[in-house]
């Protein structure tokens, strides 16, 4: 079984985070659709997590579409 982080799961992107900026040691979680923002016309934003957290959602592979 693998290690339960976000570095091992299937909805974990490791890249840049909303920004030109890159992350050290972490990455964008895609379990979930990205968080709204107070102010209407802007753009939501998906959560930063460290390569090492972990949650309930965790998962290696997609569900079957």
């Amino acid at each position: 079984m693998a290690t339960a982080a976000c570095k091992t799961c299937a909805f974990y992107e490791d890249h840049v985070a909303n920004s030109a900026h890159q992350l050290d040691d972490a990455g964008l979680c895609r379990a979930n659709p990205p968080v709204t923002q107070k102010d209407a016309d802007s753009r939501g934003f998906w959560p930063v997590v460290k390569s090492g957290d972990w949650c309930g959602k965790f998962s290696t592979v997609f569900a079957a579409e």
